[in-house]
């Protein structure tokens, strides 16, 4: 494995799912805004989209692959086998789940959005619209179950492009659907669940060399699978603990008028840059860290650790920095059209802001957590995700109603950072991991080259700030050519002071 090329293969599908999902949002921006009606369909896409975030973005690989790999070692049969037993018993499973939640959703959306009680057309709508889009639930999490087939045997672009279908469905609907009004909601909501369905069969026919999916309810719950939901609802809530927190902030925030939808365009925005510093790398490494763990190779373990953190802080530093550098103009030049207006574009920079400081902790977390689902540790990483939820909970709720719904990023950022360092700290007191000489000297290479752009990047915003005010029409173009010329000089300022270098693309893994 090419630890750098199979993280270009999945974050250059990832990009592409992002992009059309920045489309996606610029229209849902324009035709629903920040009013009530954003606020109940961002409550009943949010609840099913958590969902694929937590099930589809490393988390059912962080227990599935360990076991499927050593499976695999076993012989096919037994990895087949296996495989059809986590299928049966996962599909009956999370169905079961929908039928009842779909039964009492009234009061589940109750506790997801306890705020909007006092608006019944709000609470209704929001219920109506939720009754629709949970059977994603269903779908996205079989479709993970396939992305990780492909994963285990280092398919990674596959199944990085399987959210793209959700994407594509929602933008046709906003472009041929915005006469439908009201009704346009509820049009998306159809959508989100239709694409959940398009998307596991694009999944199952990709997977098909490798596994295709045998129905029976008679089946034996053995050792292995035991073994294996045991370590899959720790690893749900560990990788997922920043959705976690994200879905923990939503429900807290549904007590201030249009605060979910502020939170929903700032989350929007820094996921770019976790998709790739975080989520993609910790796919990547998984199944060859897996393996060297199986077969006790030290040296190859270290050496793939200390790339996989490296390349993070290469990519999630440098878009920290921006963030916190230009959140306004970022948020008004990607969301500033329409409905969305200047206090849509101020209120949801501000939540970006806070985000931002956040941003290396979450994307670390991904990668620390991997090393110890690799070791089929997910205990460990509950245990500390369970006492950062508990931080973010105590400081959004003391704080909610002295200053509001910006409260939830800043919890979010503190717990996080307090997660991961629990994390790093463990690894190391276990041995698990230890920075090498490489990484140390690229640690400074990456910080001095990051400054440098950073601080370009910032002249430039202020030079051009007349382009990029909310009434500018040239702000998106203007935007963009500023991040691309910023990202050429710190690739080259990179090569220079060689924070990277060119041969790093070739090195296997």
């Amino acid at each position: 494995m090419n630890l750098i090329k199979s993280t270009s293969t999945f974050s250059f599908f990832t990009i592409i799912s992002r992009i059309l999902g920045y489309l996606r949002d610029v229209l849902i921006a324009i035709y629903l805004g920040s009013g009530p009606i954003a606020d109940a369909f961002f409550v009943a896409f949010r609840i099913p989209n958590t969902f694929r975030r937590l099930f589809s973005e490393g988390t059912f690989n962080a227990a599935f692959v360990p076991s499927y790999s050593s499976e695999l070692v076993l012989g096919k049969k037994k990895a087949q086998k296996f495989s059809n037993k986590i299928f049966n018993l996962l599909f009956i499973s999370i169905l079961f789940i929908v039928f009842i939640i779909e039964i009492f959703m009234p009061g589940f959306v109750f506790l997801i959005a306890p705020g909007f009680k006092d608006n019944v057309d709000k609470l209704d709508t929001t219920i109506s619209l939720t009754r629709i889009t949970f059977p994603f639930l269903l779908f996205v999490s079989l479709a993970s179950f396939f992305s990780a087939i492909l994963n285990s045997h280092n398919k990674f672009g596959v199944a990085a492009a399987a959210p793209i279908i959700l994407n594509i469905f929602l933008i046709i609907v906003l472009l041929f659907g915005n006469n439908l009004n009201y009704e346009l909601v509820y049009q998306l909501s159809y959508a989100v669940t239709l694409a959940g369905l398009v998307q596991l069969i694009f999944l199952i026919y990709y997977s098909k060399k490798f596994y295709f999916p045998s129905f029976s309810l008679k089946f034996r719950i053995d050792s292995k699978v035991k073994v294996f939901f045991n370590k899959l609802l720790p690893s749900i809530f560990s990788s997922g603990v920043t959705q976690i927190n994200i879905l923990v902030g939503t429900i807290i925030a549904s007590f201030q008028a249009s605060a979910v939808s502020y939170l929903y365009y700032a989350d929007r925005i820094y996921q770019i840059n976790l998709a790739i510093a975080g989520i993609a790398i910790g796919t990547v490494v998984l199944p060859n860290l897996s393996r060297y763990i199986q077969t006790n190779n030290k040296n190859k373990i270290n050496f793939i650790q200390n790339k996989a953190l490296e390349l993070s802080i290469f990519l999630s530093f440098p878009a920290c920095l921006a963030l916190l550098i230009a959140s306004d103009q970022i948020t008004s030049s990607l969301f500033g059209y329409g409905s969305f207006d200047i206090e849509s574009v101020k209120n949801s920079s501000k939540a970006l802001f806070y985000f931002a400081w956040g941003l290396p902790a979450f994307a670390f977390i991904k990668i620390f957590s991997t090393f110890l689902f690799a070791r089929h540790n997910t205990r460990t990483p509950f245990i500390f995700s369970l006492i950062s939820v508990f931080i973010n909970i105590l400081i959004s709720v003391y704080f909610f109603n002295k200053i509001g719904f910006i409260i939830i990023p800043i919890a979010t950022t503190i717990s996080s950072w307090f997660n991961a360092f629990l994390l790093l700290i463990f690894l190391i007191n276990k041995s698990y991991f230890s920075l090498n000489y490489n990484f140390l000297n690229k640690f400074f290479k990456i910080i001095t080259s990051t400054a440098l752009s950073s601080y370009i990047f910032y002249i430039l915003i202020n030079h051009f700030s007349n382009y990029l005010n909310y009434e500018s029409d040239k702000k998106l173009i203007t935007m963009i050519l500023l991040v691309i010329v910023t990202l050429i000089i710190y690739i080259v300022l990179s090569i220079l002071t060689k924070a990277f270098k060119t041969s790093d693309i070739k090195l296997k893994y």
